[in-house]
Formats: C-alpha cells, sequence, structure tokens
C-alpha cells in the first residue's frame, strides 16, 4: 500500500489592511498613513506594525507592505 505524501499548508498573505473597526485607517498611500492604529509594538526594537500593514519606525521611517522605503522625515531642528 502506498505511503501518503505529507504536503505543506498553503500560506495565505494578509489583507492589504488589517483594520477592522470603523472608521477604517487611512490607507498606505494617504498622506496621513502614519495616523493608523497600532496593532503591534515593539519599543525594545524600534517599530511598530500599524492596521494599514505599514511598519513604522522610531527614526520616523516608513516600510509599506509592498517592500518601498520611506525615508525618515523627521522635522528640521528647532
Amino acid at each position: 500500500m502506498p505511503t501518503a505524501i505529507p504536503t505543506t499548508p498553503v500560506l495565505t498573505r494578509q489583507p492589504r489592511s488589517l483594520c477592522r473597526h470603523t472608521p477604517l485607517c487611512p490607507a498606505q498611500n494617504s498622506p496621513d498613513r502614519e495616523a493608523a492604529v497600532v496593532l503591534v509594538s515593539h519599543p525594545e526594537q524600534g517599530w511598530s506594525l500599524l492596521c494599514n500593514a505599514l511598519i513604522v519606525f522610531d527614526d520616523t521611517g516608513d516600510l509599506l507592505s509592498d517592500g518601498r522605503v520611506v525615508a525618515p522625515h523627521r522635522p528640521p531642528a528647532a
């Protein structure tokens, strides 16, 4: 009798927006994208995941879900 070949589970991608509340948070391509709700925060590592799937870093840089990087954008020193 042949043996069954183990299969690996199919991985599914996360939706573009993890936002499950009302009103919906701004999209990643919106100018106010960093106003989205924080889902996961790792201050010891310097980053947070927002519900619009944006990763924001303590240096004010961002990582979009498609892999694009937004350079740090600190305001000028006073």
